[in-house]
């Protein structure tokens, strides 16, 4: 049975983006991972396979496994388990990984995992120091910021964790970065609990960035989202078909040694990873 959730703007030659069924062991186990083709890419370099890595090209009537296209894309990564599990279904075309260290709070721990799963992969990572914005902006997410609040992610309080356009900061210098290397996409792992709170995660943004990069930059690069719709268990649901290494990653906005449990995003990975969380967190 073939099945489609809706259109996104190809990430080769821009055009209608096809998102397709993925594939374990041969059988249709979702709908929700994304192509990232048209179906005119799609037919010339083929659709991922989760968890193998290779390809699946699709004539009407069968698939045929064919290798594609490779090593086009830079992802923005933290450390946390959105973006690391986004790492690993995404390795075989990710040339590079950039974390950036603006003054979080919780940074200093993000960037170990980050480095520890780069390397673990073979993905070189650049580290990019943004000290501006813990001097200037205001956040409690920053080390120059107040207390970071407790509660669930959607309280009205969290909104104290945002940092003003982070993602648009941090995606301009991303897509500079993927021209300058001759890449062709910029990946990052907002997801839909994110639309929330943070306006700089929300789907019009995305493709506002999307189509600025495009008109802005030679190599026509694309901003994307894949996991924009998601919630952050189906996520985490994908991580364990991936076999992602969750111990591996860090959430606590308090950057503790040992996950508080208490503030928002430890209460949302505690949900999200609810049935297989090796993380420890405070009593």
């Amino acid at each position: 049975m073939k099945r489609w959730c809706g259109e996104e703007h190809c990430n080769i030659c821009g055009t209608n983006l096809r998102r397709v069924p993925y594939f374990v062991d041969g059988k249709i186990r979702g709908a929700t991972c994304w192509a990232l083709m048209c179906s005119g890419c799609h037919e010339k370099y083929g659709v991922r396979t989760l968890g193998t890595g290779l390809g699946q090209k699709y004539d009407g009537k069968t698939f045929e496994k064919i290798e594609p296209r490779r090593h086009y894309m830079l992802l923005i990564y933290s450390g946390g388990m959105d973006s690391t599990v986004l790492l690993h279904e995404f390795k075989q075309d990710i040339k590079l990984a950039v974390h950036f260290n603006y003054g979080s709070k919780h940074n200093m721990q993000e960037v170990k995992c980050a480095r520890i799963n780069t390397e673990r992969l073979g993905i070189p990572l650049v580290e990019i120091p943004l000290p501006f914005i813990n001097e200037l902006f205001k956040s409690d997410l920053l080390r120059s910021g107040g207390e970071v609040p407790e509660g669930h992610y959607e309280d009205a309080v969290m909104k104290r964790t945002v940092v003003p356009f982070r993602n648009g900061i941090m995606l301009a210098i991303a897509v500079g970065l993927a021209d300058s290397k001759g890449l062709r996409v910029v990946l990052y792992a907002n997801h839909g609990g994110d639309h929330a709170i943070y306006p700089d995660c929300r789907e019009g943004f995305q493709e506002a960035m999307s189509r600025a990069a495009r008109v802005g930059t030679y190599q026509e690069i694309r901003v994307q989202s894949p996991y924009q719709l998601m919630t952050k268990r189906q996520i985490a649901m994908r991580g364990q078909i991936l076999e992602v290494p969750f111990n591996d990653t860090y959430s606590c906005y308090k950057g503790g040694d040992v996950h508080c449990g208490k503030c928002g995003t430890c209460v949302e990975r505690k949900e999200a990873l609810d049935g297989f969380d090796p993380t420890s967190y405070l009593p």
